[in-house]
């Protein structure tokens, strides 16, 4: 059984994927999206009423059920995009309750078919914590998300799957470059790439080592002949990121093959990228960038699930 809230815990809200809860407002909805500063990028980018960013709830098992419907819906929208390899492929979540244990998908079932209920929830040591015991987890998966989580407090999901264009750029072990506005928001230390190959991944020094490879503001990762992955604050902005990572890998070796003519690339300058970059990439405005795919899934799937 997943963890749960007790009867005498204190009422607090929770914003999904974060790791401590946030001061419950007195006149606040238990649903009811924050309120945006001038600052804040979402109300700079729009235009009137402000474009919602995380909701934040009253109660644990609330919020537990939109982060775990999300989960599924991100499986079901990146399966939708053509990132399915067999049974290669993971995301890992953090619970909204307990920071130590994570959730993350059954080995062996399509990301298309996944529903809330298949997620199984595990410790730091791989033990079986909660959920779906019809299925194991991905053992690989495990090794590498655990030192994710360890490594970064702030990191409450992350994602890898082997997709087309990720796996082909990864065979040049190379940083994306800044040749267009999306790309920027893996501007500098918010991308890092991983230039070695030592098989699947079943052992813990290379599962550390990709964790330290990621740094500590990294959002997307190139791993070398293996394929991308990409991390967030909310499962909506690492399923987002890596969507975004997967089509700049493709974007990249359409450029360099037209380049390839004589071409030359011009390059986004760096007080560009990086204004570009921190008005792009903070949380809420990640989470809203996923959004429109899971409106879309629900809508394709009558009877489905709903976000």
């Amino acid at each position: 059984m997943a963890p749960h809230l007790s009867n005498d815990s204190p009422a607090v809200d929770y914003v999904p994927g974060s790791l401590q809860p946030v001061k419950k407002a007195q006149s606040r909805a238990a649903e009811k999206p924050p309120s945006s500063s001038k600052s804040n990028a979402l109300q700079a980018l729009s235009q009137g009423v402000t474009l919602p960013g995380r909701p934040i709830f009253s109660d644990v098992e609330k919020a537990r059920h939109h982060m775990l419907n999300h989960m599924a819906g991100a499986f079901r929208v990146l399966a939708r995009h053509g990132c399915v390899e067999g049974i290669s492929g993971h995301i890992s979540l953090r619970d909204p309750e307990d920071p130590s244990v994570f959730w993350t998908n059954p080995l062996g079932l399509h990301f298309a078919l996944l529903k809330p209920e298949d997620m199984i929830l595990l410790d730091k040591n791989g033990e079986f914590m909660g959920g779906n015991s019809s299925h194991p987890a991905n053992a690989a998966g495990f090794l590498i998300h655990s030192a994710l989580h360890e490594a970064r407090a702030d990191v409450n999901a992350a994602c890898h799957f082997h997709s087309v264009h990720g796996k082909a750029w990864s065979a040049f072990a190379q940083p994306l470059e800044m040749i267009n506005q999306d790309v920027t928001i893996f501007y500098g230390e918010a991308q890092a790439v991983y230039t070695d190959f030592g098989g699947i991944v079943l052992k813990d020094e290379e599962s550390e080592a990709l964790a330290k490879s990621l740094g500590s503001k990294g959002k997307g990762m190139i791993l070398r002949n293996h394929g991308l992955l990409t991390v967030g604050n909310t499962v909506d902005e690492a399923a987002y990121l890596f969507m975004l990572m997967e089509r700049s890998c493709q974007i990249q070796l359409a450029a360099d093959g037209a380049a390839a003519s004589g071409r030359q690339k011009v390059f986004i300058d760096e007080e560009a990228a990086k204004y570009t970059f921190e008005m792009t990439s903070d949380p809420d405005s990640l989470y809203a960038e996923f959004q429109p795919y899971l409106q879309y899934e629900s809508a394709m799937t009558p009877g489905g699930l709903q976000f």
